[in-house]
């Protein structure tokens, strides 16, 4: 076999299922004009979750306001308002512990999610027409059942946690000599 055949036979081996630039041939779309992704994806790419995730939810939380006071008899502009005042009051709160979430320890962030949730919780049963002991009640509950789960989830998922352990565990202990 020449050496002619030998570096085409290899080089056909190499690039089966490829294509070759070295021949003319354009990588790419098969013939199509490449697309230029669109305006809101390429705007999710650079809003990181930290940021996106706590505003979605306080748009979701305020349209709940809406429905809430409308339903309990507040209709148009005050119901808009009351939707308004609890997207921008809870997506501040949400942003900031967000952001200060990984210089704290476990159970005060749980606790942190927990206070946020069951305070708007139980500021928004008020809004049906609740009694005050009725609302504190119920949004402490709610505060507790947050606390709990979110305890549950920060102690289950440790190895993702960018501050990682708080505390060692029993075998650190014995392999450092720590008490």
């Amino acid at each position: 076999m020449d050496q002619h055949a030998q570096r085409h036979g290899a080089r056909a081996a190499r690039s089966h299922g490829s294509v070759e630039l070295e021949h003319g041939a354009t990588a790419g779309t098969g013939g199509r004009t490449p697309q230029r992704p669109s305006r809101l994806a390429a705007m999710a790419e650079r809003v990181p979750a930290t940021v996106s995730l706590p505003i979605i939810a306080a748009l979701a939380f305020g349209c709940f306001t809406i429905f809430r006071t409308h339903t309990a008899g507040t209709k148009g502009g005050p119901a808009l308002l009351y939707g308004v005042a609890a997207a921008v009051v809870t997506g501040a709160l949400g942003l900031l512990l967000v952001h200060y979430q990984s210089s704290m320890l476990t159970e005060t962030r749980a606790l942190a999610y927990g206070a946020l949730f069951g305070a708007a919780v139980g500021w928004n049963y008020s809004l049906g027409g609740e009694t005050i002991l009725k609302s504190c009640a119920f949004g402490l509950v709610m505060g507790l059942i947050m606390f709990v789960v979110s305890l549950y989830i920060f102690r289950g998922h440790r190895t993702r946690e960018p501050h990682g352990r708080h505390r060692s565990t029993r075998s650190t202990d014995v392999a450092t000599g720590r008490a």
